[in-house]
């Protein structure tokens, strides 16, 4: 009887504190500010709380329940492949890795690796949710759709500068909602084959994108990267919270649930470029995308939304030392000037850079609200890229950048700091939403734990066992048999496979779902992945049994 109690006892103290799990998680939102450290969100706060005294708040506010510790497999400072790609995997990797194991290195591993699974793809939370749970999945951000993050929920490469491997992977895992930036990227191959599969596609079509009635989507914007929210047209443009709002309408009809990766991307761009308004406006649109999110989650009383960022950026601080007794400022002094830009520096330098010199100190005003002074009129005439300057191309060689001219005019106007255009390795915030009843992680945690958390409450079981059914090696899966790699296209190289019977030939390219039996087409749960660091093709290992029938 009493063994009965303490064990009541200790069950009510473990859901108490989040380990135990009493109700139903159907659908995952996971959310990244690309890019931002702590900072960034107490100055998106402090901008807001000054343009709007009635808004003291981020929807953000009360679901900060912990910190998370992202790093790369050999370095506390990872950037948005590894990084991501262990949310997505559980696995830490390297730099510029996407959801693919790393090679080892005993000497600087932060955790043992397995020195016989370098360059492995990994199987992500998004692919098993799909395979395993026949889950709708979605992806949405404002960089172009290869880009890192995205890329690591539904593509494998060890570089993730080869759009060309990544982009028909994603295409080819049959992501049900893809919104962001990219229109470029997407061949016509890759168009033909969504179209065929009975996608809704539109490119640089806002209009269709909000009128389109079907569930499944591909709905890019601009050749690369969609504006910053500050620089943004919205009568050519959609919000993140817009775009997040859409998946969700669409994703939500899949009566197994879904998962959701929304990634405000250049949070993390406008901290490479030390822009603070651009940062900060880019953040308090993320944080509109998660209020979308919340918002339904409540509603809907099934969903989890998890809101981290996948590393810092820029070491920016409220407050520098080119600020005479900065800590003393009003927040007039430290909020006025950054909240009057209304554009981003990027931006400005496009406008600049075709604006006559006798206009230029009134569009500069105009965009900022500064007076420029005669010095920096001259750096601009002189700059590199300037294209109105009298001056002679090789003479403005000599000269700044005009980036880096616009840039600093901005901030010496504002109190920000800024220790780096680069990455940094301090620990990252936690949010979490989670229906009543449901465990949610809370204090100081990792992005290994992170995934665990996701995998454990989606129940999709071992992404390990799932990597190695689905990802197995060529060499092993079709051991017994003849085999060959034709590589006339060193990027997409093609195995052909011979079975016992003369008529029998399998035909795998790389970076698909369809494979061709005696010439007919065969559709695969998951991608194929080629990889020529090892000149391997990584497939199910229940295509062998295609010889059997």
């Amino acid at each position: 009887m009493k063994k009965s109690i303490v064990f009541v006892l200790v069950m009510i103290i473990f859901t108490f504190n989040g380990y135990g799990q009493t109700s139903r998680v159907k659908n995952v939102i996971l959310m990244i500010p690309d890019g931002t450290s702590w900072a960034t969100v107490s100055s998106a706060r402090w901008y807001q709380r000054y343009l709007n005294p009635g808004k003291p708040n981020l929807y953000l506010d009360p679901y900060f329940c912990g910190s998370v510790l992202t790093y790369s497999s050999n370095a506390p400072i990872g950037d948005s492949a590894p990084t991501t790609s262990c949310f997505m995997t559980g696995v830490p990797s390297r730099p510029g890795y996407v959801s693919t194991y790393p090679p080892a290195d005993p000497e600087n591993d932060i955790i043992p690796l397995d020195s016989t699974m370098a360059y492995q793809p990994l199987m992500t939370v998004l692919e098993a949710a799909k395979i395993f749970n026949k889950m709708a999945a979605g992806l949405v951000f404002t960089c172009e759709f290869p880009h890192a993050t995205p890329a690591d929920c539904a593509s494998h490469s060890y570089n993730r500068n080869k759009y060309a491997w990544i982009a028909p992977q994603m295409v080819h895992n049959n992501i049900d909602v893809l919104i962001g930036g990219g229109t470029k990227h997407l061949n016509d191959e890759c168009k033909d084959y969504l179209i065929k599969e009975g996608y809704g596609v539109y490119l640089n079509d806002i209009s269709g994108f909000r009128s389109y009635n079907g569930n499944r989507m591909w709905s890019l914007f601009c050749d690369d990267d969609m504006p910053y929210d500050l620089d943004r047209d919205g009568n050519l443009y959609p919000s993140l919270a817009e775009m997040t709002a859409k998946a969700i309408e669409k994703l939500s009809k899949n009566e197994n649930g879904f998962f959701l990766m929304v990634e405000g991307s250049k949070v993390d761009w406008a901290a490479h470029a030390n822009d603070p308004a651009a940062m900060i406006t880019d953040m308090l649109a993320f944080d509109e995308a998660f209020g979308v999110a919340v918002d339904f989650a409540k509603k809907n009383g099934e969903t989890v939304v998890i809101a981290v960022p996948d590393h810092g950026n820029s070491g920016i601080s409220i407050g520098s030392n080119n600020c005479p007794q900065y800590y003393t400022l009003t927040k007039d002094e430290l909020f006025k000037n950054v909240s009057q830009y209304k554009a981003t520096a990027e931006t400005i330098v496009e406008i600049l850079k075709n604006t006559d010199k006798s206009e230029i100190k009134d569009v500069f005003k105009n965009y900022t609200n500064i007076d420029l002074s005669d010095d920096v009129l001259e750096k601009i005439l002189s700059s590199k890229d300037y294209k109105k300057s009298t001056l002679t191309a090789e003479e403005r060689m000599k000269g700044t950048s005009l980036k880096k001219i616009i840039t600093e005019t901005l901030n010496n106007h504002t109190c920000f700091g800024f220790t780096t255009g680069g990455h940094t390795g301090e620990e990252v915030f936690l949010a979490v939403y989670a229906p009543e009843g449901s465990s949610k992680p809370a204090g100081f945690t990792t992005n290994i734990e992170l995934n665990k958390y996701m995998s454990d409450i989606l129940k999709i079981g071992s992404l390990e066992e799932h990597t190695a059914s689905y990802f197995a090696k060529h060499s092993e899966v079709f051991e017994g048999y003849k085999w060959e790699i034709n590589n006339k296209n060193e990027d997409f190289p093609v195995l052909e496979v011979k079975g016992n019977r003369a008529k029998d030939k399998l035909t795998v390219n790389p970076y698909s779902n369809i494979a061709l039996f005696n010439g007919k087409e065969i559709r695969l749960n998951s991608v194929v992945v080629y990889v020529d660091k090892t000149n391997t093709f990584y497939l199910p290992k229940s295509l062998r049994k295609i010889f059997n029938n």
